[in-house]
């Protein structure tokens, strides 16, 4: 299974992601800086196993930003605006910033 390419919901948006399409974003998710790729690792880590494909659509949005952008976003000094203001984003959002 693949997460759709359109951002729109679909009725199947708390199907797990499939392992071909976990393998897709991962790579999407490589980043150009440290502090980002560790706290992705980390997210991975903990959520690979139970990804859906609503959150797979939030961690593209995600990734659609730079990274500075990104980093404020996961460090609590900004949060989601305008496009990236989205549930999916924010419950992608609040996996990432956990420290569990």
């Amino acid at each position: 299974m693949t997460f759709p390419t359109s951002l729109e919901p679909t009725a199947d948006d708390a199907a797990p992601l499939g392992e071909r399409a976990l393998s897709k974003l991962r790579w999407r998710c490589r980043r150009g800086l440290l502090e980002n790729d560790l706290f992705i690792e980390n997210f991975f880590a903990r959520h690979a196993d139970t990804l859906t494909v609503r959150q797979a659509r939030g961690i593209e949005v995600l990734m659609d930003l730079a990274d500075n952008d990104l980093l404020d976003l996961m460090l609590r000094r900004k949060e989601p605006q305008g496009d990236a203001d989205r549930p999916e984003v924010r419950e992608v959002l609040a996996l990432l910033r956990a420290r569990d």
